[in-house]
């Protein structure tokens, strides 16, 4: 909250007044009265200087005063600003086939599955991202919808926690597919300012109708970026132990339960090109800092712009001031008739 003037430049004319007072003196008039002895005449002389005058002209030089400062018109302002925000419209597609069962990414502390790994990076990402739409396709044999476009994040929260391996044929993996629902999802958006995928999977494609190729060709004809990752370490890799269903078996603190060693391997080679088409960006990540890290990285590449426009809300007071100095005018004028009246 600030006190300003709307026009200060009649500010300038204050500076009038001492020079009035200078002129004017604070002398009143010196009355005219028949004597009836010149030596009280000269008593009244010698008391030039007068009281009522000086109090008369005062209130003249207030009214003038506050009427200079109505001209100006003082006002009080608060201010506010107001966010412009240019949001990005993110997928991420998250690799759900059985090989993200792999406990590669565990700590020291803590056993965990790949999948784990990268449901909680995701979650840490999007709390970094509230002003983008954000939508989350996984994938196996065949892609399916977690969550739609949406800004409603916790909504995203609860879809990411429910994802799991085995809800559908997770013997293979379908990279080309993912993609083309994913960029099916971003083309029908209106507004979109910018449209990025994030793609991450520890396999290679080897099923779907589409390939990885074709349908990131045809994310670059709709100006979608794709990040890709390849998660997992290269190798003989311990694995968590699956049901008849294909679902990770889990003790009763919620760890996965060690189910022997399995051969992981990554198409790299595919995953660069489809980056390299689409102006994004290509990693590895072999553990959990990793993963961290890349993922961090992509949310410095991708920032959202937002501006800063600054308004400012007045309230004028000027009338408190025009009204204060016609109430000292008017007031002056009843003192001048009245008491303060100048004999002739």
């Amino acid at each position: 909250m600030n006190f300003d003037f709307a026009n200060p430049e009649f500010l300038w004319l204050l500076l009038l007044l001492p020079i009035l007072a200078i002129l004017r003196g604070a002398s009143g008039k010196t009355g005219s009265i028949i004597f009836s002895s010149v030596a009280i005449a000269g008593e009244a002389a010698k008391k030039s200087k007068s009281r009522p005058g000086l109090f008369r002209f005062l209130l003249t030089l207030l009214s003038l005063a506050l009427l200079i400062a109505a001209f100006a018109r003082p006002r009080i302002g608060t201010g506010y600003s107001e966010r412009e925000e240019s949001g990005i419209d993110i997928v991420l597609a998250v690799d759900v086939s059985g090989s993200m069962s792999a406990l590669d990414f565990s700590t020291r502390s803590k056993l965990i599955t790949r999948l784990d790994a990268v449901k909680e990076v995701l979650i840490d990402f999007i709390k970094k991202r509230p002003n983008d739409r954000i939508g989350v396709i996984a994938f196996a044999a065949n892609p399916f919808l977690v969550s739609p476009m949406t800004l409603n994040h916790d909504w995203v929260f609860k879809n990411i926690d429910r994802l799991d391996i085995g809800v559908i044929d997770s013997t293979r993996t379908a990279i080309g597919s993912a993609i083309g629902m994913s960029v099916n999802r971003l083309r029908d958006l209106k507004n979109a300012k910018s449209r990025v995928i994030i793609l991450l999977t520890d396999g290679e494609n080897n099923a779907g109708k589409i390939s990885p190729i074709a349908a990131a060709e045809a994310a670059a004809s709709y100006d979608t970026k794709i990040y890709t990752i390849a998660a997992g370490s290269r190798g003989i890799v311990p694995m968590a132990r699956l049901d008849e269903q294909q679902r990770v078996i889990r003790d009763r603190s919620g760890n996965p339960v060690y189910g022997g060693d399995a051969r992981s391997e990554n198409d790299d080679a595919t995953l660069k090109k489809i980056a390299e088409i689409t102006g994004g960006k290509f990693y590895t990540a072999s553990n959990l800092a990793q993963l961290e890290d890349i993922y961090n990285s992509i949310d410095s590449l991708e920032k959202t712009k937002v501006k800063l426009r600054n308004f400012t809300s007045y309230e004028e007071l000027f009338q408190w001031f025009l009204g204060a100095g016609l109430l000292v005018l008017g007031i002056k004028l009843i003192l001048v008739n009245t008491t303060l009246r100048t004999l002739p």
